[in-house]
């Protein structure tokens, strides 16, 4: 696809839709949603035309000052019966998970609930030590030396029971480094930070994510991702190399790392997530700092990692934050542009789309055009 054509277009939508929404008297309105309405009939051609073509199904949304400007899904959710893709329709979206259990613990850091930089041991006693202390917000920031999945864990189709029994899969394997020394990606990592959530609270991580995030904040379609559970909502999951190829992914069982990447959601949902953290409100300002500040290596380098996101900033240097999901059958990219209050999720059905990147730059450089301030 042509990255810039298609931002272009989403660039038009919320300029406008920004006019309309912050309370500025447009000159002639009902211009204003001719406009609109040409806007959005361009994005929808170009995602018609250069992305939808290539997967399954997917889904957009786009909200400015917590106010949902387009939402739309595109294709199907299964192909058998060409059931297409809604604004219901509930995706895997792999890593964004992180981001939902960093606002759930940064909840019980306020509440004074969990010490950040305490040992993991204080709320998971038995987890094996490694010479040298592993903190929560090593774990957060990608920091802790905990190693990343290897060989085909990420096909694994176990149930495990709880939280600890996720930690058996890797909890005795040694350090990839000493604790604070290198970022090294892990998603094993956080399901450490369930099991200190699940010790801080003495609730199932699940369950305190559902009363704590996902219905104070009204995230209706979202939730974890169990599999044989009956959800006329959920997505099937492809994988394949074009329409002519595109074949059901394998099953897999997510149990082992729901705090990780185990959570199915929709675009317009994520989108309602990443607006309440756009001010203090849900979260309290030190809260959002913790989640929005790039962490550092015991030598001083930014990692350009926070809590749960990744930090960055625009061609004009605003701050950007945003997380990519990428899992079995899902890909899902998250952006908040906090310096015009915009907020931008997509997600498909297919374990590969054209918005998924084996690096950061290239999804900042997808969506740049659409955060130009304003």
């Amino acid at each position: 696809m042509s990255p810039l054509r298609f931002c272009r277009a989403l660039i038009g939508v919320v300029v406008i839709a920004t006019v309309a929404w912050c309370g500025a008297a447009p000159v002639d309105p009902p211009r204003d949603t001719i406009a609109l309405g040409k806007a959005v009939a361009e994005s929808r051609a170009i995602v018609l035309r250069e992305l939808a073509p290539k997967v399954p199904g997917m889904a957009v949304a786009v909200s400015v000052d917590g106010k949902l400007v387009w939402s739309e899904g595109f294709g199907y959710k299964y192909l058998g019966t060409k059931t297409p893709v809604t604004a219901k329709t509930r995706f895997r979206i792999g890593s964004i998970s992180k981001s939902l259990t960093s606002a759930g613990l940064a909840l019980l850091v306020e509440r004074g609930l969990v010490d950040l930089d305490a040992p993991i041991q204080t709320y998971v006693p038995d987890f094996p030590v490694k010479g040298a202390p592993i903190t929560t917000r090593q774990l957060g920031g990608h920091l802790s030396g905990i190693r990343y999945y290897r060989g085909n864990e990420t096909m694994l189709n176990k149930p495990f029971a709880n939280v600890r029994a996720g930690l058996k899969i890797f909890e005795n394997d040694p350090l990839d480094a000493p604790p604070g020394t290198k970022y090294i990606y892990s998603t094993y990592g956080w399901t450490v930070i369930s099991a200190v959530m699940e010790g801080a609270t003495g609730q199932d991580f699940l369950a305190y994510m559902d009363e704590a995030v996902i219905r104070p904040l009204g995230l209706t379609h979202t939730g974890a991702d169990f599999k044989g559970v009956n959800d006329p909502d959920r997505t099937y999951f492809y994988r394949g190399d074009g329409p002519a190829h595109f074949t059901v992914a394998p099953t897999v069982d997510s149990s082992y790392k729901w705090a990780g990447g185990g959570y199915l959601s929709t675009p317009e949902d994520l989108v309602r997530f990443g607006s309440a953290l756009l001010q203090p409100g849900f979260l309290q300002a030190k809260s959002l700092t913790l989640l929005f500040t790039s962490q550092k290596t015991a030598d001083g380098k930014p990692t350009g990692y926070g809590f749960g996101w990744v930090i960055d900033k625009d061609r004009r240097g605003h701050p950007i934050y945003y997380h990519r999901g990428g899992s079995i059958g899902g890909t899902s990219v998250l952006l908040l542009h906090p310096s015009t209050k915009t907020v931008v999720a997509m997600a498909c059905n297919h374990s590969t789309t054209p918005f998924q990147k084996d690096n950061w730059e290239p999804i900042i450089e997808l969506f740049a055009p659409l955060f130009t301030a304003r």
